[in-house]
């Protein structure tokens, strides 16, 4: 179960009265790395293997994952992983690691004005309908959405989402992610670790966000709405625009 009802009192203007709210529920699973406890993660109880396979290749842990078994709170993830990364696990017991920038992101894939607004309508859930209290991501590829999930942390979304596609033989170079939430420095770390061309947010990215994204070649689209979307970096993958600025420094690119 990932929601549960809750009492509560509402106040509307100079009115109130008791009403009963689906509130998301939040949990704590612990993830191991080939048989090696790794660390604790808290998020919602659905897609755990996506979710445990999208975390190790999205944090850059390894390039492919063998197996993922999910029992009770356990998430076992099996995946090769390089030698300094296996002596940091081994001193630190647990949560120290050491990650290797990622490459930046190799892909001939562009994408349709069009299908910009067309994937940002799919980003919803049930859960996110009934809570308001979680994210959501979307995996599409030829502007058909292939996965998408929700839960209460926005990191979580996405690593289930590309989970899906690591899990399922899908050339992630080929495809766009959508996501409802903020798009920082590290959420963009995580889509050049898994070979993400183009993300798609309704929210907002930060400076160090967009300066990673043209930095690692992601086309990097925010405040995607219904009638506008913002381009922050290499625009050259969305077809179809009437004008875009390559002059000037990195995050001077915009839409008009």
């Amino acid at each position: 179960m990932t929601s549960l009802e809750f009492t509560g009192i509402q106040v509307k203007g100079d009115r109130t009265f008791p009403i009963e709210d689906t509130v998301v529920r939040e949990e704590r699973f612990t993830l191991f790395l080939n048989d090696t406890r790794f660390m604790d993660l808290v998020a919602s109880g659905n897609n755990l293997r996506e979710l445990g396979a999208g975390f190790v290749i999205c944090q850059g842990l390894s390039k492919t994952i063998e197996n993922v078994t999910v029992n009770g709170k356990e998430i076992r993830v099996f995946a090769p992983i390089e030698g300094s990364l296996i002596r940091e696990i081994a001193t630190t017991g647990s949560v120290g690691f050491v990650r290797k920038s990622p490459d930046q992101v190799q892909s001939g894939s562009s994408i349709a004005i069009a299908e910009v607004f067309s994937i940002t309508r799919e980003i919803v859930t049930d859960l996110w309908r009934d809570t308001g209290g979680v994210h959501c991501s979307v995996l599409a590829q030829d502007g058909r959405i292939l996965a998408r999930a929700s839960d209460v942390g926005r990191h979580n979304t996405v690593d289930k989402v590309i989970g899906y596609g690591v899990l399922n033989g899908i050339d992630l170079s080929s495809c766009v992610v959508g996501c409802t939430g903020r798009q920082p420095r590290d959420m963009v770390m995580k889509y050049a670790h898994a070979g993400i061309p183009i993300v798609i947010s309704r929210a907002a990215s930060t400076d160090k966000g967009i300066v990673a994204a043209d930095s690692l070649q992601i086309t990097l689209i925010c405040f995607s709405r219904e009638d506008r979307f913002t381009i922050y970096t290499h625009p050259e993958r969305v077809r179809d625009l009437a004008y875009y600025e390559t002059a000037g420094k990195s995050g001077d690119r915009k839409t008009i």
